[in-house]
């Protein structure tokens, strides 16, 4: 069973930038990010494929969120810079998409980090 800690959630000012790191006890192949605010559903925000070569975002933060992952400690991150009260949410980290980057089927989730924006 692949175990995924998220850290690097916090409490930030609108426009300040924040890094989530997302480290997997384990090799993985695709991983994500998707985010939960309150009273809404979760939704996708960021993929990459084990390469690395291949990211996919949501249109919410395409110019201002940033993938990356590296392989040899099995992490993948995601850079927010220019972030909005509306980003405000718990941040998951998933691992192994089973039938697409951008779709809630993912085999491994993390437990989620907590990103709070105050305007």
């Amino acid at each position: 069973q692949v175990q995924l800690v998220e850290s690097g959630g916090g409490l930030v000012q609108a426009g300040d930038s924040l890094r989530l790191s997302c480290a997997a006890s384990e090799r993985v192949a695709g991983m994500g990010w998707f985010r939960q605010a309150p009273g809404k559903e979760r939704e996708f925000v960021t993929a990459i494929s084990w390469s690395g070569v291949s990211k996919y975002y949501a249109d919410s933060v395409k110019g201002r969120f940033t993938i990356s992952r590296d392989n040899a400690k099995n992490t993948v991150y995601l850079q927010m810079n220019s972030l909005k009260p509306e980003d405000t949410a718990v941040y998951y980290c998933a691992a192994n998409p089973q039938s697409g980057y951008t779709q809630m089927d993912y085999a491994f989730w993390g437990q989620g980090t907590q990103v709070t924006v105050s305007s």
